[in-house]
């Protein structure tokens, strides 16, 4: 027998997925909060999927707006989809058995699934779905794009508010352009007194590109210098 288009069978599995966790989807009703489910998402699930919203652009796990694109298209809902992508994180599915390819199991647990698997649910195979806008300039763009405002608090960006890491209108007057560009490159060379280090990922570098660096480190300069 001739065997299926790997999208078709994903698709086919992930419709047979969904009909065993509608049921234990309950009425819809969450106390997720898909805003943070989208700074965790570019966290821990990005640089492996590619999702439009996100601005993530993974290939080592499937492409999540072509395979719930798919599935919209068969009928299945946000919550639906909800309910897949957290039996997927909880239990995933070997990817041709090969582990360095696989996802490990419980990336996110607890309330982060929540929150992740609502905005998955919420935006993945949506058309035209794309990082929201906000005002501010190209810098405070990739600030929101990239989800900095989930860890970091700062005055100059509506809702970033975060507290993983340090305040950014406390921490980084003073510095220069490229110190801060250093920063967000090379987060573990200069650690802020009362945090861990291995908190901010180390990849952004590689996953923004060198102009979106320099707007970033513009715009935070700009923000945080209190008139000089």
């Amino acid at each position: 027998m001739q065997s299926l288009p790997k999208p078709i069978v994903l698709l086919l599995a992930l419709i047979a997925l969904g009909a065993t966790v509608v049921v234990a989807s309950g009425c819809g009703a969450t106390t997720a909060d898909t805003d943070r489910g989208r700074v965790l998402f570019k966290t821990n699930c990005g640089t492996c999927h590619t999702l439009a919203q996100a601005g993530t652009t993974g290939v080592q796990g499937p492409d999540l707006d072509d395979a719930f694109a798919a599935a919209r298209e068969t009928g299945q809902n946000s919550d639906t989809i909800e309910g897949i992508v957290k039996a997927q994180v909880e239990s995933p599915r070997p990817e041709n058995g090969d582990p360095a390819v696989s996802m490990p199991a419980h990336i996110v647990e607890g309330q982060d699934l929540e929150d992740v698997a609502a905005y998955v649910g919420m935006y993945a195979g949506v058309p035209g779905a794309h990082p929201p806008i906000i005002p501010g300039g190209p810098g405070a763009q990739v600030f929101n794009n990239n989800g900095c405002g989930g860890c970091h608090t700062l005055a100059a960006v509506e809702g970033a508010g975060g507290t993983v890491g340090p305040d950014l209108d406390e921490v980084l007057p003073g510095s220069t352009q490229a110190e801060i560009e250093e920063d967000i490159v090379d987060p573990e060379k200069v650690i802020a007194k009362g945090y861990p280090s291995g908190v901010m990922p180390n990849n952004f570098g590689q996953a923004i590109p060198k102009k979106e660096i320099e707007q970033l480190a513009e715009f935070l300069l700009k923000s945080t210098s209190k008139g000089g």
